[in-house]
């Protein structure tokens, strides 16, 4: 599990993402921002971190929602591994870690999100059994949105 200390090095693996992910100006949040949300009394996020020769080189950060189907979901908001530590084992590592949290928390499901491009990622998830969902569209109010659709009433 991550610690506080964790968090700079958490928050430069998230930036890493966002390069990767062709999105280089979208992470709002500070590693900062993620020691309040992540640590304390009510904890917002879990985070699992793997390590090579005592560096952090993959994280996945989950927490929990709720399904009116199912009951108790955990949501794996990012699963990252640095670009040049891939195909050393971690992110089969974490996602381990990620679904035995799961059943530990009795979690019905667990659930996350995937670029449609990302076929390496797909290919991974699929090979570990996740069933990848390509006719559901993923559906956000980001904070302008919010306060547009607020405005708009």
């Amino acid at each position: 599990m991550a610690t506080k200390n964790d968090m700079p090095r958490v928050h430069e693996l998230i930036t890493e993402l966002a390069i990767f992910e062709k999105e280089p100006n979208a992470v709002k949040i500070t590693a900062e921002d993620l020691k309040l949300f992540g640590f304390g009394t009510n904890p917002k996020f879990h985070c699992f971190v793997a390590e090579i020769d005592d560096k952090i080189e993959g994280i996945a950060l989950v927490y929990p929602r709720f399904s009116t189907w199912n009951g108790l979901v955990l949501h794996l908001e990012d699963l990252i591994v640095s670009q040049n530590k891939r195909g050393h084992g971690l992110g089969t590592m974490l996602l381990d870690k990620v679904v035995v949290y799961a059943e530990e928390l009795g979690a019905k499901r667990v659930s996350w999100e995937v670029l449609d491009w990302n076929e390496p990622a797909i290919a991974f998830y699929e090979k570990k059994g996740a069933n990848v969902m390509r006719d559901w569209n993923v559906v956000q109010l980001n904070e302008e949105g919010i306060k547009n659709y607020l405005s708009n009433k």
